[in-house]
């Protein structure tokens, strides 16, 4: 969707900053439940992508909270409380708790004692120095408690600072761990914009980059998105060695060389740039490309019929210069203002016609069109004669067209003409 809303930044940092999110009334609610009874230890802390956000004055979206309790001992704390307890991944330590419509997701401490680079076998510990030597990345082991006060065992918040995306310990090691690592990785690197070439972690990938094809592709699909979803994704162009890597895994990507236009698009502050266009335009072409990718990586149906739509209104532009001209007002009627808005900045994509000022006229276009609503119902059909069924409906359907041929314009003499005729055929 096209958004025309002006970023409300200062405001959303003053927030961040007097209204911190470790400070909420639901997360006071949930750390109250899991201190009690560990009046001696460190019950909960957050940890992950909330941490890193929040140190880096981003917007949280996701809260993760690490706990020295069991899976089986959480579920028995919050039992009698109005917290809903979702065991969405009870068998590797993990729950979600529900308070208020907002989820928080819970997951016991865990050192890994073995595991194929797809799944690891864990153990639960109350160590939390353990638990950050499993994890990926120095800035995603960086601990929050309740109070604000970070635990930060591998030194996370030193790379944070200065932006670099570094394994803990042997980044061989931690790669087949998880093959994912290497797709998140190149995530963080464009995100923090870290393209040092780290020679121990460009070997590493290199070594373990058939390691992908063990991985789901429902994983490799949902890593995928979040790395299209980053602003500043077509920075991926500044890491020659980046670059080369996701072409591997990306093959499917013919035309990532369109993505270098995306900066453009980013300038105009009222558009927000959807990874449903950013797929489209480093897929689609003549051919079935975007098909045999949505068969490769197990898409959704709606992905799959968004790409689809995209091709086929493609394929009409070239084959009719009257698609954005003289057809416009019957393209928005069958699809929609919105839809016809993208289908025209992916064309500007694609053919290399990103102009701001002809893309903020043609939106300005559409958005003043006005459509008529179809003045002939059912209804009128029938005190003419006509019974309901499929007969009614397909008659009505002719007399739309013709009302559409027609400019949208269809008195009563256009209507009988327009009957007679669809009654002779």
């Amino acid at each position: 969707m096209l958004v025309f809303s002006k970023e409300k930044s200062f405001f959303n940092l003053i927030k961040r900053k007097f209204f911190p999110f470790h400070k909420s009334k639901e997360v006071k609610k949930i750390f109250s439940i899991l201190s009690q009874g560990s009046e001696n230890k460190q019950a909960a802390m957050f940890v992950g992508g909330c941490v890193r956000k929040y140190l880096s004055n981003e917007k949280i979206d996701d809260i993760d909270i690490a706990t020295v309790y069991t899976p089986h001992q959480v579920i028995e704390k919050f039992k009698n409380s109005n917290i809903e307890v979702k065991k969405t991944g009870i068998d590797h330590g993990t729950l979600t708790l529900v308070l208020n419509n907002r989820n928080f997701e819970i997951t016991t401490l865990r050192e890994d004692i073995s595991t194929d680079g797809r799944h690891a076998n864990v153990s639960f510990t109350d160590n939390w120095e353990k638990d950050s030597e499993r994890r990926d990345f120095t800035i995603n082991a960086i601990y929050l408690n309740q109070k604000g006060k970070v635990f930060d065992p591998q030194l996370g918040v030193k790379d944070l600072k200065k932006k670099e995306i570094k394994f803990i310990g042997d980044p061989q090691q931690r790669i087949k761990e998880d093959y994912l690592r290497i797709l998140r990785y190149i995530r963080f690197s464009i995100q923090y914009e870290d393209f040092k070439e780290d020679s121990a972690a460009l070997k590493a990938i290199q070594l373990n980059l058939n390691g992908i094809t063990e991985l789901s592709k429902e994983r490799v699909y949902s890593e995928l998105e979040k790395i299209l979803k980053l602003k500043n994704f077509e920075d991926i162009f500044k890491s020659q060695m980046l670059l080369d890597i996701f072409r591997l895994i990306f093959p499917e990507f013919k035309y990532l060389e369109r993505a270098k236009n995306f900066t453009k698009i980013r300038s105009l502050k009222q558009i927000n740039l959807q990874k449903d266009i950013i797929l489209a335009s480093l897929l689609i072409d003549s051919s079935n490309n975007h098909e045999y990718f949505s068969h490769k990586h197990h898409v959704s149906n709606e992905i799959k019929n968004i790409l689809n739509f995209y091709a086929k209104c493609l394929k009409l532009i070239n084959q009719n210069q009257n698609f954005f001209e003289k057809d416009l007002r019957k393209n928005i009627f069958y699809h929609g203002k919105e839809k016809i808005k993208l289908v025209f900045l992916l064309y500007s994509i694609i053919n290399d016609k990103i102009e701001p000022s002809k893309l903020a006229t043609f939106i300005s276009k559409v958005d003043g069109m006005l459509i008529p609503k179809f003045p002939i119902s059912g209804d009128y059909l029938k005190k003419h004669g006509y019974k309901t069924g499929k007969i009614l409906g397909k008659k009505l359907k002719s007399l739309e067209e013709k009302w559409i041929e027609n400019n949208f314009v269809m008195d009563k003499k256009v209507v009988e003409k327009s009957l007679d005729e669809i009654n002779k055929n």
